[in-house]
């Protein structure tokens, strides 16, 4: 958008649980939470030109886009949100996602192509000191960073999966260090105990970006960390089963999309995913096998050798 409207303010209004990643878009004037009433209603009461609802399903958000009274609204019209907005957008349900966020700018005459190709995303200086400092004993060695958290118990693989990958990782003599936060201390523990580091509930989310853009890869279930991953241009192997991979998996020859395919997936619709009566095998039958084969295809490619992001 930067690029049409160069001179443009953009604000954001998120929940507080997914507010932080936006600390990676320099480009942002401000943040707010909807979930915090003092800046909800800071947010109510500012002036816009333009609103983007870029939910879904849900109608809060509609019917705040609709009092904020900005001459162009524009939305997703998957139900009767779609009376709120002055341009609803179709949406459907295995469109890949930045495909269908990005159709939310045609109104405003934006197109794919007028952005960079580049990393979306970006650190500071300081955080990327920070991962230098906790990856210091890795120095010299390809580093693969594993996230076995997961927002539901249907879309983790398993711990004793990601330990038994970092031992055979570290065999070959590659690097493995584990972020997460709280939800992940066990696992990280589990793994620094055959040699990997844990970074599990010590790094912010940027110190998290940072070391993981200083990874050759990353290894993660359908995650948030996935896409920031994703948005750093770092190389990913990713472990799909109930989320929609159509949709949300990663693109491109640097990225690896792991999935059984099984009749029963995906089961997630517009973000809900009902409780599994199998014990998620979609996920369970991903092997460890295959998923280090999948590292080592990418750590194998010569254009991924040294990969290191830039704050």
């Amino acid at each position: 958008m930067q690029v049409r409207f160069p001179g443009v303010s953009i604000d954001i209004l998120a929940e507080r649980r997914n507010a932080g990643v936006f600390s990676l878009c320099p480009a942002l004037r401000s943040v707010r939470r909807y979930d915090i009433p003092s800046e909800f209603f800071e947010a109510l009461r500012s002036r816009y030109d333009v609103v983007i609802d870029s939910e879904q399903w849900h109608r809060l958000s509609a019917v705040v886009a609709r009092i904020l009274r900005a001459e162009i609204r524009i939305g997703f019209d998957t139900n009767d949100r779609r009376r709120l907005f002055t341009h609803p957008i179709p949406y459907e349900q295995d469109d890949y996602e930045a495909d269908s966020f990005m159709r939310l700018l045609a109104p405003l005459g934006c197109a794919a192509e007028e952005e960079g190709g580049g990393p979306l995303l970006s650190f500071s200086t300081r955080d990327a000191e920070a991962a230098g400092c906790h990856l210091k004993r890795l120095e010299g060695r390809p580093i693969v960073t594993l996230f076995p958290g997961a927002s539901i118990a249907e879309r983790r693989w398993g711990a004793e999966r990601f330990v038994r990958l970092a031992q055979l990782l570290g065999r070959r003599g590659v690097g493995v260090v584990v972020v997460g936060g709280e939800g992940e201390l066990a696992d990280g523990r589990t793994i620094e105990t055959i040699g990997g580091i844990s970074l599990c509930g010590l790094t912010n989310l940027a110190e998290t970006a940072a070391v993981i853009a200083r990874s050759s890869l990353l290894v993660s279930g359908d995650s948030g960390i996935l896409h920031i991953a994703v948005g750093l241009g770092v190389p990913t192997v990713s472990l799909f089963g109930p989320g929609r991979a159509m949709k949300w998996a990663p693109r491109g020859e640097n990225h690896i999309v792991i999935n059984k395919n099984l009749p029963c997936s995906p089961c997630t619709t517009f973000g809900y995913t009902p409780r599994c009566p199998i014990n998620a095998r979609c996920m369970t039958e991903i092997t460890v096998d295959e998923v280090e084969e999948a590292v080592l295809t990418l750590l194998s490619r010569k254009n991924f050798d040294g990969h290191q992001q830039k704050p």
